[in-house]
């Protein structure tokens, strides 16, 4: 089985951009729903943006406007273009597979690959 690897993660000011990238190393991955949740310390983990095998993107209604999710098949990459960033988007973020996926699945337990996350910070 291949890996998903996070990366892009780091320290930004409010209202400042980050862009997240997770590549995949298996196969078959225009075949993937891809999403990327987030968990802060002491919290569950969310749903933050998701993109199907088809292309449609479904957000986290507080990033909807401010968060891009975007994937390049002949790269096996899926991105999350983070502007506006507000210290409440601090976060682990990690990016999921799920196969056939349409891209808005909030249950954690369809996604058969996790990457191993990557830390976002925000400051006010």
């Amino acid at each position: 089985q291949g890996q998903l690897v996070e990366s892009g993660g780091g320290l930004a000011q409010a209202g400042g951009s980050l862009r997240l990238t997770c590549v995949d190393s298996g196969r078959l991955f225009d075949r993937l729903g891809l999403s990327w949740f987030r968990q802060a310390p002491g919290k569950d983990r969310e749903f933050v943006a998701g993109i199907g095998w088809t292309g449609r993107t479904y957000y986290k209604n507080s990033v909807e406007g401010r968060f891009t999710i975007s994937r390049d098949n002949a790269k096996n990459t899926v991105y999350l273009q983070m502007d506006r960033l507000e210290p409440e988007d601090t976060a682990l973020y990690y990016c999921a597979a799920e196969n056939r996926g349409p891209g808005n699945s909030r249950l954690l337990t369809l996604y058969g690959r996790w990457g191993q996350g990557t830390q976002v910070t925000v400051s006010a």
